[in-house]
């Protein structure tokens, strides 16, 4: 038995070290910086005194992301810390008030 452990090179333990703790598939769930750099946006904006949805409107933050990606903006909890969830709730109603689902019935 002994044997067996003078074989292994310390290069290798070191190497199988390094990658416990590792997740390879991290980056799926990770947000990218675009998202950050415009949840940072939008809350220094809010924070100045401008309405949420004017900054939501803004051209910066319009070029910048989809409709989709606005409205998972909304769902970051350190956006809805920074500016408060009552504000954002009011938003997310404001903005589903204007579509409409299909195959519902008025």
């Amino acid at each position: 038995m002994v044997a067996v452990e003078r074989d292994r090179h310390p290069r290798d333990m070191n190497i199988r070290r390094s990658f416990r703790g590792f997740n390879a598939f991290s980056f799926l769930f990770a947000p990218s910086k675009r998202d950050q750099y415009l949840a940072d946006y939008v809350i220094r904006e809010h924070g100045r005194g401008r309405p949420l949805e004017d900054v939501l409107a803004d051209p910066y933050v319009r070029n910048r992301s989809t409709p989709e990606q606005r409205a998972r903006l909304l769902e970051r909890a350190d956006l809805v810390e920074a500016i408060g969830g009552h504000t954002v709730e009011e938003l997310k109603r404001s903005l589903d008030g204007g579509r409409t689902v299909a195959g519902a019935r008025s």
